[in-house]
């Protein structure tokens, strides 16, 4: 998946979750070609609003100022996951067990890199999808990107 550093990952959350938050993830572009990109995600049994966004982005810049984890130049977001939610870790798959995502792989695997199924079941190395009438076995590590499908 969408690998940050994990030292990123760890000094994110421990401004997101003491503030009250469950922190769901990253998405991190390095800088390099151009800025970087530091979207950060978040929830709250209540939702998300903007000042919910506005305030977490504020402790975090402060703390990122001062640590200086990322090298070069980089936008930071805070968002919420919205209805097509981010799916970044086996815990977050297991929660949604039942519901259809949408899974990319980083590369082909046997030569195809885009799924869309049913999350049958997890375990901590891969997840099994109902795609096209078949069961398939992703893993992890494979994964660049996942979301769930949203459903009306």
């Amino acid at each position: 998946m969408r690998q940050a550093p994990q030292a990123l990952v760890e000094l994110v959350r421990n401004v997101v979750e003491p503030m009250g938050y469950e922190f769901v993830g990253i998405d991190y572009a390095q800088p390099g070609r151009g800025e970087g990109l530091l979207r950060v995600y978040i929830d709250h049994p209540d939702g998300i609003q903007l000042d919910d966004c506005a305030g977490v982005s504020h402790q975090l810049s402060g703390v990122l100022d001062v640590e200086d984890p990322i090298r070069g130049e980089y936008n930071l977001e805070v968002s919420s996951p919205g209805l097509d939610r981010p799916l970044f870790a086996p815990e977050q798959f297991r929660r949604f067990v039942g519901h259809e995502a949408q899974v990319r792989l980083a590369a082909a695997v046997p030569g195809r890199r885009k799924y869309r199924g049913e999350i049958l079941r997890v375990d901590d190395e891969a997840v099994v999808m109902r795609v096209d009438n078949e069961e398939v076995r992703l893993v992890f590590a494979q994964i660049d990107t996942a979301r769930l499908i949203p459903e009306f």
